[in-house]
């Protein structure tokens, strides 16, 4: 029985253009008439070569005047990129993640944007702990930032990374998503 399994995870995986949740389900599924009979996991994982065209990263100062930079940076990459329509969106959200890592860390800040099947925004900083989203009140005058990325981007996200943590995000049809160099 295991040769006709690995038979048929060799069929699933032989059409490598189909969408990985696909393939996934056709390399699991059982025949007809047929009840599971193993509890399985698969993970299928698609690499992806990026040329240094499609990625720009910037090393920012912890220092408010870094804000305005990036946002720069980012519109004239967005530009460069013939993504001009991303550049309202891009830039509010380069503002606030940026601001909130000057705001909770204490080292130099890092921005890339990859250019790929979608936008993607990340910030770097030296804090660990992972941002919440808060529901501000209408007289508080932090904790809207989050709420704004997420309003802006597909998704957003957080993972540890050596010295501190990323906070990505991603676009999708005029919204930026977030994502992770």
């Amino acid at each position: 029985m295991p040769d006709v399994g690995m038979r048929r995870l060799g069929t699933a995986l032989a059409h490598p253009s189909r969408c990985l949740e696909d393939l996934c389900t056709r390399a699991v599924e059982t025949f007809p008439g047929q009840a599971p009979s193993d509890d399985v996991t698969l993970l299928l994982v698609r690499t992806l070569s990026l040329s240094p065209a499609q990625v720009a990263s910037w090393t920012l100062p912890n220092d408010r005047t870094a804000v305005r930079s990036a946002r720069h940076m980012a519109a004239r990459q967005l530009t460069e990129w013939g993504l001009e329509g991303l550049q309202d969106p891009t830039q509010l959200i380069v503002s606030e993640l940026v601001t909130n890592a000057i705001r909770h860390s204490t080292g130099p800040i890092g921005l890339c944007l990859i250019h790929h099947q979608a936008l993607t925004c990340e910030v770097f900083d030296t804090d660990a702990n992972s941002p919440r989203l808060r529901d501000a009140r209408a007289i508080d005058e932090n904790g809207r930032g989050l709420s704004l990325v997420t309003q802006l981007s597909r998704r957003w996200g957080t993972r540890p990374a050596s010295g501190g943590k990323v906070i990505g995000c991603g676009s999708s049809r005029g919204t930026v998503e977030l994502g992770f160099c």
